[in-house]
């Protein structure tokens, strides 16, 4: 049985994926349908967390969106995600970023690496 959820695992998984690490500011593009309609669209932050792993990894990103922060996890081999871009990387010191969320303005940077 165990071979077996492995297999149609493994079945799941993305060729290729985008390197980005915790603390990162990534664009992620995701595929909405609306309707019978189908675009694409842009949502850009900080990357707090990646957990879990093989087909199950997931990543949570957050922004800032008119005062207000918003979160979202995905999948990270969902075929809704088309691409993921990263706009610039950050020195993170831990795995999770959850201090983040009680953080306002330039207090809620991350510091960036140049490379």
């Amino acid at each position: 049985m165990n071979e077996i959820i492995k297999n149609i695992e493994a079945a799941q998984l993305k060729e290729s994926v985008t390197e980005f690490h915790v603390g990162d500011t990534v664009k992620v593009h995701a595929r909405i349908k609306e309707g019978n309609r189908e675009r694409v669209q842009v949502f850009e932050g900080t990357v707090l967390k990646r957990q879990g792993g093989s087909s199950r990894e997931t990543f949570t990103v957050r922004k800032n969106s008119n005062g207000i922060g918003v979160e979202k996890t995905w999948p990270l081999h969902s075929p809704t995600i088309e691409k993921i871009e990263v706009v610039r990387y950050g020195k993170a010191r831990r795995a999770k970023l959850n201090y983040l969320r009680e953080r306002v303005g330039k207090a809620a940077k991350v510091k960036e690496i140049v490379r």
